[in-house]
């Protein structure tokens, strides 16, 4: 069940909290709008321009590094508890961007923290990571080089003993003030703490540098660990990282998306036939009746077949536009809409399909065995 966020909230990066408003994340836990650095972005990404990146910590720095083809670094970690949605694939194309701007990419696979807190296996874990997101990530168009892709129960000796040297610089009250007293077991502590490696440890390779990590706001107490973490070690010259924060997709049905339930969201590896079905009885902004919407418009807003649009379906903002004012001028039909949707979907996921048993062959490029 999900939760609206109240004055008194703490994030919980375990947990499930619905954000109807994200001015008031701005001015409760002191995120920046991305509004104030995009115009340093030589490229912006679409979810930079169209506003689904709402905010940023210090990505000022990351910005200036693109500009100035400087060396940076994009980390990202993936937990693998179920099905690569498209509410995924958002991080897949940040990675992809970042690559092509110059990054140096991470990914972690957060096997320990899957295993503390979602009940599964290793070797569950590894098989979901494999056959879920590196898979997906592969035929997405991720490239193999410059790209370190590791799992955390694997890393190296260096990232192994910088995961255990964390504990040293914080204190427990610390973390209760930031993730808060209920959310707080052993093995959340452990796994807070090896996120915090997981993010500065590409600085250990690369030398000290930007850092950028794009994430959900449900991952920011993360985030705010590790800046507060990164400039108390002597033996290090941790930049503090810079991270991006972007909008959740709303689940087909309502509500968040979540992998726990299929309804609400369509999986990278569902048939054509599965993600059709999915649109058709997906949640629009539509009135009530054909007459009423034909005379007040739909509610675009509301709508999960625009919000598939925005996020992946339509990348000319022209085409977007379109849309939206058939929509709210009553000329767009919700069922002409969903059809429209469905083949688009259709098509992409047969594509991407081909290209996912394609890319076992390239799997060995990424895990160095």
């Amino acid at each position: 069940m999900t939760e609206k966020l109240s004055r008194n909230d703490k994030i919980d990066p375990w947990g499930s909290m619905k954000i109807e408003d994200y001015s008031k994340v701005i001015a409760k836990f002191g995120i920046s709008p991305f509004s104030n650095v995009i115009k340093k972005v030589p490229t912006p990404h679409k979810f930079m321009l169209r506003n689904i990146i709402y905010g940023h910590r210090d990505f000022g720095r990351v910005a200036n590094a693109i500009a100035n083809k400087k060396k940076f670094v994009m980390l990202t970690g993936l937990m693998p508890s179920g099905k690569f949605h498209f509410g995924h694939k958002m991080i897949a194309d940040q990675i992809i961007y970042y690559q092509q701007m110059g990054a140096e990419v991470y990914i972690c696979v957060a096997d320990i923290e899957a295993y503390a807190t979602r009940g599964l296996s290793m070797k569950e874990i590894e098989k979901l990571a494999i056959e879920e997101y590196l898979l997906n990530y592969i035929a997405l168009g991720i490239n193999p080089e410059k790209c370190h892709f590791y799992f955390q129960s694997k890393g190296n000796s260096r990232y192994q003993t910088l995961s255990k040297m964390i504990a040293k610089h914080v204190t427990f009250n610390e973390l209760k003030a930031i993730y808060g007293t209920d959310s707080l077991t052993p093995g959340k502590i452990v796994s807070a703490l090896t996120q915090v490696a997981d993010i500065l440890y590409p600085q250990m390779e690369q030398g000290s540098c930007p850092t950028v990590v794009p994430v959900g706001t449900d991952q920011d107490p993360h985030i705010r660990l590790t800046r507060d973490i990164a400039s108390r070690f002597k033996e290090f010259k941790f930049m503090a990282p810079s991270s991006t924060y972007n909008k959740f997709m709303s689940g087909l049905q309502g509500g968040k998306m979540s992998s726990s339930k299929p309804e609400s969201y369509i999986a990278l590896t569902d048939t054509p036939n599965a993600a059709r079905k999915k649109v058709m009885r997906a949640l629009t902004g539509g009135r009530e009746t054909l007459e009423e919407q034909k005379k007040k418009g739909g509610q675009p807003h509301k709508c999960a077949i625009y919000e598939l649009y925005t996020y992946h379906l339509m990348d000319e903002d022209s085409e977007l536009k379109n849309v939206y004012d058939d929509c709210i001028a009553g000329k767009l039909m919700c069922g002409d809409d969903k059809k429209h949707c469905a083949e688009l979907i259709v098509k992409f996921l047969e594509k991407h399909q081909e290209k996912r048993e394609r890319a076992r062959k390239d799997v060995c490029k990424f895990i160095k065995v």
